[in-house]
């Protein structure tokens, strides 16, 4: 029982990370392709910000991988649940992901004027789209999502695609694509140098303020709605099912984890300060450090999400007590062991290699360089 408990949290943990992970890296790439047309004016400095991120780009994506595989691996429920009863969304998220590769690979392989700016707004649209998708995602986790279980765990969405697009749901997307936009802004003031890195970087400042007052109003609104409470269940470390379990829901509910454990507090405190003190490096033009500021503003942005619905992670707005926390949602002992084991091999390395190409690819992109190379993006 103790291993299993144990097991249990290790996996809430490790997808918190993978979350962040996907924010942080898969963001910045999204974030450039949201400023594509902004920050480049002609063809030449466009093919520059692609080319920043060129290298990273695809190995990138394995955050976006990893994400998807941990919750169909440790949290099965969660991941038939969200799939078929959030289907629309899955698809728009699906195709702006595969238009984005589509966008690297064709852009430049004409030098049709009208090609190459079809292609510009694809990234554009295929950046800013999945971002928003992933704040307006949290978002209605935190609100709750409208799903039933029958007696043989067969889950029923009840809700439409319209109702996900709530204003709450709307405002948490547009964080997340501030603090992409900032992420983007930043990577581009370190490699794109040139008439780019000014515009990055007036980008960058304009995100961080944005990202601070959307946390803000966000923080705000969160405060008067209301919350899951887990009045009644089976103890952590036993297998259980949603059907097992009693939920309320409460005014204030989402502060309740902080208010009992005041120490929480430090979390968006966190996401602030990497906001905040990300504003003042970009200001300074420390290109390097406003990126890890930002990485921590992340942290703290999911870490206060993860902390406000903790134990839950899917609650339902029409079935309080058919809730998904990490107590029932989860797989056996068996396989969080086997996955356990495969994470401690491969999460490292993806953060190895991750960290060896951008050390190996570090410096400036060469525009002169660019503009006679065919096989550049």
């Amino acid at each position: 029982m103790e291993l299993y408990f144990a097991f249990k949290l290790l996996w809430w943990l490790l997808l918190g990370v993978l979350l962040m992970g996907l924010a942080i890296m898969v963001g910045m790439d999204m974030g450039v392709g949201t400023l594509l047309r902004f920050v480049g004016r002609d063809d030449n400095e466009r093919r520059v910000c692609l080319n920043a991120i060129g290298p990273h780009w695809d190995g990138n994506q394995v955050w976006f991988i990893l994400g998807g595989g941990a919750i169909f691996a440790a949290f099965p429920l969660i991941y038939a649940t969200a799939f078929s009863g959030l289907y629309i969304v899955m698809l728009l998220l699906l195709w702006t992901m595969i238009v984005r590769p589509l966008g690297f690979e064709y852009r430049s392989k004409l030098r049709s004027a009208a090609w190459r700016n079809a292609w510009d707004w694809a990234l554009l649209v295929s950046g800013a789209v999945p971002m928003i998708i992933y704040g307006a995602g949290m978002g209605n986790m935190l609100r709750g999502v409208p799903f039933h279980f029958d007696w043989d765990l067969r889950s029923y969405y009840t809700g439409s695609f319209v109702a996900l697009l709530n204003p709450f749901a709307v405002l948490c997307g547009l964080l997340s694509l501030s603090l992409s936009i900032y992420m983007g802004g930043v990577m581009l003031l370190g490699r794109a140098g040139g008439a780019i890195a000014p515009r990055a970087r007036k980008a960058a400042m304009g995100a961080a303020v944005a990202a601070m007052g959307l946390f803000t109003l966000g923080g705000i609104w969160v405060s008067t709605m209301h919350g899951y409470v887990l009045d009644h269940s089976p103890a952590p470390g036993l297998p259980q099912n949603p059907l097992q379990q009693q939920v309320s829901v409460a005014a204030g509910g989402l502060l309740a984890n902080f208010h009992a454990q005041p120490l929480l507090w430090a979390v968006p405190v966190l996401g602030y300060a990497g906001m905040l003190l990300g504003l003042l490096a970009v200001r300074a033009r420390r290109s390097i450090l406003a990126w890890w500021l930002g990485a921590l503003a992340w942290i703290g942005v999911i870490g206060t999400v993860g902390a406000a619905l903790f134990p839950f992670l899917m609650p339902s707005s029409t079935e309080p007590s058919q809730s998904l926390t990490i107590w029932n949602s989860v797989s056996s002992q068996t396989t969080l062991l086997w996955a356990t084991g495969f994470a401690v091999v491969f999460v490292p390395l993806v953060i190895w290699y991750t960290s060896w190409a951008f050390w190996v690819m570090r410096g400036e992109v060469d525009a002169r360089a660019i503009e006679h190379d065919d096989h550049a993006y």
